[in-house]
């Protein structure tokens, strides 16, 4: 499985995160511990949701929407 995930900083609340994954556990654990540069500045992360594919091919095109304009407004107002 693939994991679209969206992360919120408990420091800085209006801080997101948007990514994806194969192991869901170690790459939160991976951004609470500073291993990410583009997230290690706001951490503490906790998880906000997560969807799951079946393939990498639309996990990855998932993230890539959430990314766009049209998709963080999406985000903002579903998840």
């Amino acid at each position: 499985m693939y994991y679209v995930y969206l992360l919120r900083s408990e420091s800085y609340p209006a801080q997101t995160y948007i990514g994806y994954t194969g192991d869901l556990r170690q790459r939160l654990t991976t951004h609470n511990a500073g291993g990410s540069s583009h997230t290690s500045k706001y951490r503490p992360w906790c998880l906000v949701t997560y969807l799951g594919f079946s393939e990498k091919s639309k996990a990855t095109a998932f993230e890539k929407y959430l990314k766009s304009h049209s998709g963080k407004a999406f985000a903002r107002k579903r998840l």
